[in-house]
């Protein structure tokens, strides 16, 4: 028997089987217990590349907070609507309301970076990191989302995709 679940599965896949990788979904996976940059990884190849014709898709969905999130699991929905504002500002695209729910924004500065530790190291990522970010309380820098399919080399010509 297809349950609901196994249905709207079924409907989020593209033509060859493959399951879009969502913000919903990938936050769902750091819920249960994923190392973050494995999913956020997999959304970042579909938002980049394959599925860039479906990035409105990969964004729409809100993220479910457990019932009782831990400090972690508040740290990285913080995060994830942070990037989707920042995605959808920046790719031009219409940028969903559930981002500006306050679950989503942390009451405390969260410093996500080696060294985060470090007060020359916090200073940098307050300096670099984008608006979009910080208004969630999110210090992570300017360079979380590099699209290395639009990524310039040292010598300012566009990398050629094989």
């Amino acid at each position: 028997m297809i349950t609901q679940e196994d249905q709207a599965a079924m409907l989020e896949q593209d033509e060859e089987g493959v399951p879009l990788q969502t913000f919903q979904r990938s936050f769902a996976q750091i819920c249960a217990g994923e190392e973050p940059w494995l999913p956020l990884g997999i959304f970042m190849h579909q938002f980049f590349g394959y599925y860039k014709h479906r990035r409105d898709e990969l964004v729409r969905d809100p993220i479910e907070m457990p019932e009782q999130p831990d400090q972690e699991q508040r740290q990285w929905a913080a995060f994830c609507a942070a990037s989707v504002e920042y995605l959808c500002a920046k790719y031009d695209l219409s940028c969903p309301d559930w981002v500006h729910d306050p679950r989503y924004s942390l009451d405390y500065p969260w410093y996500y970076d080696i060294s985060a530790d470090l007060p020359e190291v916090q200073e940098e990522l307050r300096q670099t990191t984008p608006e979009k970010f910080t208004k969630h309380n999110v210090f992570c820098g300017d360079r979380t989302y590099l699209n290395k399919y639009e990524h310039t080399g040292r010598h300012g010509r566009r990398r050629r995709i094989a």
